[in-house]
């Protein structure tokens, strides 16, 4: 069913915090972000392919007091196992456990992750039995530069939702920057369904006013914004979620400081930058010819305070970088950039129902019940002979002769006939079990 709709986007283009600024020759997106392939929206609604998308390889390169150390998916590159299972970063047993989360999250579904039993990130991983050398050294950056929260304070559901889309799927950056994502979109919408520069300043039952003053009447209204922007506009309708601070500083250098498409991950935990990207060695259009370009992100709450210098400084050693400056100063910082989501206190309802257990009857075929049924049906298709008559019985149950003297219907008639059923077979517990009826008269 088509619905005529109209988007009011309050910046100068689709895309939201999703999108790309072009400084110097170089692509900027507007925060840390990457493109999960296994969301089943993004299959569903974007051609991957006309992206032009390069992709990661998958693992990450752990910065450790030692140097640096590669860590690989064991699945998809086994040949960088014995690499992976000697390198520094957490013990053997550690390893064996990661294998077996992603083991896990891979071969249940999304909903079956969604509806298990809840708690926050940090304890999931510590009743997986990691140590806590492993979770600091490399959870902890992973998911602190996807989840913004370095204290793994977020709900486990979403920890393995996500874990899983890393581990069935690919990452990587489009060629155009991650603002050909939404473009993509907005190219399939009819003309004038999106009106730009468009800020919303009150929502109404079945209208809005936009802060200049013009007031939209509509039959319903639907509010697609960040948390705080949507407390702001329905009020207690919609409680305050909470968000989390990000930040995300750009260098210029004039050759990349490691090669190859990796995440690197601050494994001492220094900070304030926990995740650093040469996003050029990863799709070399983000960076004009003879030139790298360094991402380092700053996630938490350090994100909203974070200075260029110090992240220059945390994400790599003994390196001259220049930072790329935007029109706006506070580009580089996302605040709010994801909602807070900590693990809630109980479950909720659906999570605590139990789910119906349906148990299966198998019934027996009539012939096995009774085998005479099937001889008559037989008989009567003329596919075999008849059944033979039944004989009368007394009642001590033993044949009574028919004299010469007596026809059939005469003994009928003058004294009962006591006739016992056939032995049935009754299905019982998986297995068959025969017992005779009482006899009928």
């Amino acid at each position: 069913m088509d619905v005529e709709c109209v988007v009011f986007e309050a910046s100068d283009g689709v895309g939201g915090r999703v999108r790309t600024d072009s400084i110097e020759g170089f692509r900027l997106d507007r925060g840390f972000q990457i493109l999960l392939t296994a969301y089943p929206q993004v299959r569903r609604r974007i051609d991957v392919d006309a992206l032009g998308l390069a992709r990661f390889e998958p693992g990450a390169v752990v910065r450790t007091a030692t140097g640096m150390h590669r860590v690989s998916d064991p699945l998809r590159r086994p040949k960088d196992l014995p690499r992976t299972l000697f390198s520094p970063v957490g013990s053997l047993a550690d390893k064996l456990r990661a294998a077996r989360l992603v083991l896990d999250v891979r071969t249940h579904s999304v909903r079956d992750l969604l509806h298990r039993p809840d708690t926050s990130t940090a304890r999931r991983l510590a009743a997986a039995g990691f140590s806590t050398a492993f979770i600091s050294a490399f959870w902890q950056p992973l998911f602190a530069g996807i989840q913004l929260d370095p204290d793994l304070e977020v709900s486990s559901r979403r920890f393995e939702t996500i874990l899983r889309m890393l581990a069935v799927g690919s990452t990587g950056l489009p060629r155009d920057g991650m603002g050909a994502i939404p473009a993509q979109i907005a190219v399939a919408l009819p003309a004038d369904s999106v009106r730009l520069s468009s800020p919303v300043a009150t929502v109404e039952r079945g209208a809005v006013q936009l802060e200049d003053g013009e007031r939209i009447g509509a039959r319903a209204v639907v509010v697609a914004t960040d948390g705080p922007s949507a407390h702001r506009l329905l009020g207690e309708r919609v409680p305050d979620p909470g968000s989390r601070a990000a930040a995300c500083c750009w260098y210029a250098v004039a050759s990349a400081p490691r090669r190859g498409p990796y995440l690197m991950l601050d494994g001492e935990g220094t900070g304030p930058a926990l995740n650093v990207v040469v996003m050029s060695e990863v799709q070399r259009s983000y960076a004009p010819a003879g030139r790298a370009l360094i991402a380092a992100a700053v996630p938490g709450p350090g994100g909203a305070r974070a200075e260029p210098g110090r992240a220059r400084g945390s994400a790599a050693r003994a390196l001259v970088w220049r930072e790329l400056q935007r029109p706006d100063a506070s580009a580089h910082r996302c605040d709010p950039a994801w909602p807070a989501r900590p693990a809630p206190a109980a479950e909720s309802p659906s999570a605590r129902r139990p789910r119906r257990r349906v148990i299966r009857v198998r019934r027996s075929p009539r012939h096995r019940l009774d085998p005479r049924r099937d001889v008559q049906r037989r008989a009567d298709n003329g596919r075999g002979p008849a059944p033979p008559a039944r004989k009368p019985r007394d009642s001590a149950g033993t044949v009574t002769p028919r004299s010469s003297g007596h026809s059939g219907s005469a003994v009928r008639a003058n004294r009962p006939v006591h006739r016992t059923p056939p032995r049935t077979m009754i299905p019982r517990a998986g297995r068959m079990i025969k017992r005779r009826s009482r006899p009928v008269i």
